[in-house]
C-alpha cells in the first residue's frame, strides 16, 4: 500500500529553531526563516527560539531578552501562522534540559570530540566549557522530546542530525523504543547568502545586513560589499558578483535577467547596481516592516503567542520525557 504525500504531511512532525544572538539579518532570513515558514504546508511545525543553547555566547541578560522577542516579532512578521506552527522560547520547555541528561548517560564521548561546531568555536577564540561541548546533546533533546521525523537543515549542518541520530539509536536499544529515529531533510536550493566581503553572511564576520535595520544603515553597509576593480565601461560576470547574487534573492525574475544583461554589456558600475540592490530589499522586507512595527506596539500579544506555543510544546515534551524517565526506572 503506497503511502500519498497528503498522508506524509499529516503524519510529518517538523522541528526547527534559531537562536537570539543578534539581529536576524538576510542570512538568517533566506537560509532559515522562509524554508521554515515553508514548512508550515508539510506538516506539523515546531519551531522554537534557542535561548538555552545562545547562552553559550550571550553573557548579557538584557541582551537575551531584547534578542529573544526580536526574533519572535521578525518571525511573526515575517508570516509565521501559529495555527499551523508551534512558536515557542526553548527555555519555556524545561522539560528538555531533563531530557538531555538522561541522553547524555548513552552518548560517547568520542561523538561529541567529532562535532564539527564545537571545533569550530575554539577556533574562533571562544573558551572551551561543558556547555559547548554538551551542545549537541541538548539539541538531541530539542528534537526527540517532540518526537519529530524531519530536520530540515542546511548541508554544512547534517552532522547535527547524525549525532542525534546515534543518540536516540543508543538510547532505544539500551531502554527500549522511547524516540523516533529523524531525518535531516537537506535543502540543497537553500542560498548561500554572500556577506560584505564575499563569506558566507554572519554576525560573527560582521559582514552581514540587517532585515530590519535602519534604511541608512542598511544602505551604508551595502555600499561596502566588495566587489572587483572592474571600470565602469568594462563587462562583468554577475555570476561571480556578491551584490548580485543578493540582488536575485530579493528582486523580481525579470529585473534579475536585466540586471545580468547589464553587467554582460558594460557602461554599468558596481555603484549602481549596489543603489538597485538597496532599493530592491527595501521593497522586499516593506511589508514585513509595516507587519514588524504593528507587532512591536503590541508585545503582550506577542507574549500571548508564545505562552500559547509553550503550552503545546510543554505537553508533547512531557509525554516524551515521562516515557523516557519510565524506560530508566525513574517513576
Amino acid at each position: 500500500m503506497t503511502t500519498t504525500n497528503e498522508e506524509k504531511k499529516k503524519h510529518s512532525r517538523i522541528l526547527s529553531g534559531i537562536q537570539p544572538s543578534g539581529k536576524l539579518h538576510l542570512g538568517n532570513y533566506f537560509g532559515m526563516m522562509q524554508p521554515a515558514l515553508e514548512l508550515q504546508k508539510e506538516g506539523l511545525a515546531f519551531l522554537f527560539i534557542a535561548n538555552y543553547h545562545a547562552l553559550t555566547t550571550i553573557g548579557s541578560a538584557e541582551d537575551m531578552r531584547r534578542f529573544t522577542l526580536d526574533v519572535a516579532l521578525d518571525f511573526l512578521a515575517c508570516g509565521l501562522d501559529t495555527e499551523k506552527t508551534v512558536f515557542f522560547r526553548q527555555s519555556d520547555v524545561p522539560e528538555v534540559t531533563e531530557l538531555s541528561w538522561l541522553l547524555s548517560i548513552v552518548t560517547p564521548m568520542g561523538l561529541l570530540e567529532r562535532c564539527h561546531s564545537y571545533k569550530d568555536k575554539l577556533s574562533r577564540g571562544i573558551a572551551p566549557m561543558h556547555g559547548l561541548f554538551a551542545y549537541p546533546v541538548l539539541m538531541a533533546a530539542d528534537i526527540l522530546a517532540y518526537q519529530s521525523n524531519i530536520v530540515p537543515v542546511g548541508s554544512d549542518q547534517k552532522q547535527h542530525v547524525e549525532v542525534t541520530r546515534d543518540i536516540a539509536i543508543k538510547f532505544n536499544l539500551r531502554f527500549g523504543e522511547v524516540f523516533t529515529v529523524p531525518e535531516p531533510s537537506i535543502r540543497e536550493s537553500v542560498a548561500i547568502v554572500p556577506g560584505l566581503d564575499g563569506r558566507k553572511m554572519s554576525k560573527s564576520y560582521d559582514n552581514h545586513i540587517e532585515m530590519f535595520g535602519p534604511e541608512k544603515e542598511v544602505k551604508a553597509r551595502i555600499m561596502r560589499i566588495v566587489t572587483d576593480s572592474k571600470p565602469l565601461e568594462a563587462p562583468k560576470d554577475p555570476d561571480k558578483c556578491s551584490v548580485f547574487a543578493l540582488y536575485r534573492l530579493v528582486a523580481p525574475p525579470a529585473e534579475t535577467a536585466a540586471m545580468a544583461d547589464k553587467y554582460k554589456a558594460g557602461g554599468y558600475g558596481y555603484g549602481h547596481a549596489k543603489q538597485a540592490l538597496f532599493a530592491a530589499i527595501m521593497e522586499y522586507f516593506a511589508p514585513f516592516r509595516r507587519k514588524r512595527e504593528e507587532l512591536a506596539r503590541d508585545i503582550p500579544f506577542v507574549e500571548s503567542v508564545l505562552k500559547k506555543g509553550a503550552e503545546r510544546a510543554k505537553t508533547e515534551a512531557r509525554a516524551t520525557l515521562d516515557k523516557a524517565r519510565s524506560s530508566v526506572g525513574i517513576n
